[in-house]
């Protein structure tokens, strides 16, 4: 019995006139050729994911965190290499594209370009801690009269010290020795008058002598007053004009004014500290013709009393290692504004 162009009913197993059981349908002849090779890509493709999966992770790549979650391309075949976002491709001298980005300064990653320091390479700073650590041990040493040019006084002093001990000697070293770091990172050439690698001094016409013959394009003395309690606050000391035996000061009185201003500005904001509520009317800033270390310097030179080291809030401040930093970053960014007016 042949079912084409029939219409049979429903197959009965049962039936004996039923030849090969119920009707097929009829297959395409590709039906086999497209078995076999869907049988060979699909665990081709299955195993090309596993690869990119264990190359690249499943996580973003980018290191933005963002709602990826954790990043779970941290393994080791993730950290053989480092993905990079288009803004990041290499420069070819070291930097990236972000850090060309700018008048000679960088991006952060907020977007916003901040000022490189001008390069200080070429200059010479003179930085003067005041006072030397061992100084107390020499009296007749420090007591001993120098020539200032307008007249006679001391070699040096012991300093003043906080009601806890902490001396000045010790804290302008430390301020001296930071603001060292930052200047010779912007190329600078910078020299100390001491270091506490001397028994006492240098007596302050030494000192002065000392950035004199550097050929030095700034100096400052770095100190901290003892003054009354409630006294607070810092100021520059520059120098007056002096033409007087071996002091004349008339040629630095001008650019030495124009680096106190500088420092005065940049530390208070640096610091947070205000100007002097004791000396300067508030402006932070003093002319004085009797300090030995002004008179006798030919080159632009200022002292800073950073703070009243006998008033409990200042004394707080000048005893703080980040402070002191902050102190440093200020004399620095000054000195650098100065010294990128000069060139």
């Amino acid at each position: 019995m042949s079912y084409a162009g029939s219409n049979p009913g429903p197959f009965d197993p049962s039936d004996p006139s039923a030849p090969f059981g119920p009707p097929q349908p009829r297959r395409s002849p590709l039906r086999r050729p497209l078995t076999v090779a869907l049988a060979v890509l699909v665990p081709g493709a299955l195993l090309g994911w596993l690869a990119f999966e264990a190359l690249a992770g499943t996580g973003t790549g980018t290191g933005t965190g963002g709602d990826s979650g954790p990043d779970r391309g941290a393994g080791p075949a993730a950290s053989s290499s480092t993905l990079r976002s288009p803004t990041d491709s290499a420069t070819g001298d070291g930097t990236t594209g972000d850090e060309k980005q700018g008048v000679g300064g960088k991006q952060d990653a907020g977007g916003t370009v901040s000022t490189a320091p001008a390069s200080l390479k070429g200059k010479v700073v003179v930085i003067d801690p005041g006072h030397n650590p061992t100084n107390f041990e020499h009296t007749a040493d420090i007591n001993r009269k120098v020539d200032i040019g307008t007249n006679w006084k001391e070699c040096d002093t012991t300093g003043t010290s906080t009601n806890s001990d902490y001396s000045e000697a010790k804290f302008t070293l430390d301020v001296a020795h930071r603001l060292r770091t930052l200047l010779q990172q912007q190329g600078a050439t910078v020299k100390l008058t001491q270091d506490g690698d001397r028994p006492y001094g240098p007596c302050v016409d030494e000192r002065a002598r000392i950035g004199n013959a550097a050929h030095a394009d700034a100096v400052v003395s770095i100190h901290a007053d003892g003054s009354a309690a409630g006294n607070r606050g810092f100021h520059v000391i520059m120098p007056g004009e002096v033409h007087e035996g071996a002091a004349d000061t008339r040629a630095v009185v001008a650019p030495s004014k124009d680096l106190g201003k500088l420092i005065a500005g940049n530390f208070a904001r640096t610091t947070g500290s205000s100007p002097s509520n004791y000396i300067g009317d508030g402006s932070g800033l003093v002319t004085r013709t009797d300090l030995g270390g002004l008179n006798l310097s030919t080159v632009p030179k200022v002292f800073i009393e950073c703070g009243n080291m006998r008033d409990s809030k200042d004394a707080a401040l000048l005893t703080s290692a980040t402070w002191r930093q902050k102190a440093a970053q200020g004399l620095s960014d000054g000195i650098a504004g100065f010294l990128k007016r000069s060139s």
